[in-house]
Parts: C-alpha cells; structure tokens; sequence
C-alpha cells in the first residue's frame, strides 16, 4: 500500500457549487458498499451535474491509472468508490495491479442491495452527459 499522505493534483468546476478534485497517494482505501450519495446509484441520478461526469471519464478509460473516487471520503482521508469497483473499474489498470498486489479484495465489495448502472458511460448519460461526448469515447 502506498504510505504517502494524500495530494491534491488538480481541481476542475463541475459548476457553480461542484468540482472535480484528483488526488495523488494515500493508503489504497477504498468502500465496501456505495455512500449513501454515490452517483453510480440509480435512484441518484440528477445530484451531480454533467461536468462533473465528462472530468471523471478518464477512470473507465481501457487500462486506465486513475480511480473514481468516493465523494464523501474527501481530500484528506480519500478512499476508492464500491460502485466504481462494482461497474467501472473492470479494465482500469491501477485497479488491476492492487487486486493482483493482495491491497484489494472484489468480494468483499457488494451493492448493499441497491441498483447501480452497468457501467460509467450508461451512468454519464443518465446524469445529462450527451451520448456522442468526447469524453465518453474512450470509455468501457
């Protein structure tokens, strides 16, 4: 597991009161069941704006090192969303190496019942992101 304290990277608006914040290092944590907000969620959808979706894209990109985050565990103490693990982290790369690594454990994580998209594009486009977006393009 990575040891070093967590770094902000990047921050991009989603709109007037959301963003989209990247954050380096950490300890690997990572959800066992989606937060109670968790965009991938169906009964969720409408909460985050379209820009928030097209910024985070880039983690269900083919082989991808950039995870989704959970919103609710912040900057500080940030932690691996259960319903990206679940729907979207199938060909992500950093994904990959923490299961073959032992840092990550798939059966542990579960919906808690709940009904998520199948998938980061299906759940873009529910959330307002068009179908034909530039952003979508590259994802699984």
């Amino acid at each position: 597991m990575s040891t070093f304290r967590p770094r902000v990277t990047d921050i991009r608006s989603a709109g007037p009161f959301d963003q989209v914040v990247t954050v380096t290092g950490g300890k690997g944590a990572y959800r066992k069941r989606p937060c109670a907000g968790c965009p991938w969620v169906k009964s969720n959808d409408g909460v985050f704006p379209a820009k928030a979706f097209e910024h985070s894209a880039a983690t269900a990109y083919d082989m991808s090192d950039k995870r989704f985050a959970c919103h609710e565990s912040g900057v500080n103490r940030p932690s691996t969303c259960a319903g990206f693990f679940l729907r979207g982290a199938e060909h992500n790369m950093a994904v990959r190496l923490d299961i073959i690594r032992g840092r990550l454990d798939p059966a542990g994580i579960s919906d808690g019942g709940r009904e998520l998209h199948e998938s980061y594009r299906s759940m873009a486009i529910a959330n307002g992101v068009a179908p034909d977006s530039h952003a979508l393009k590259r994802c699984r």
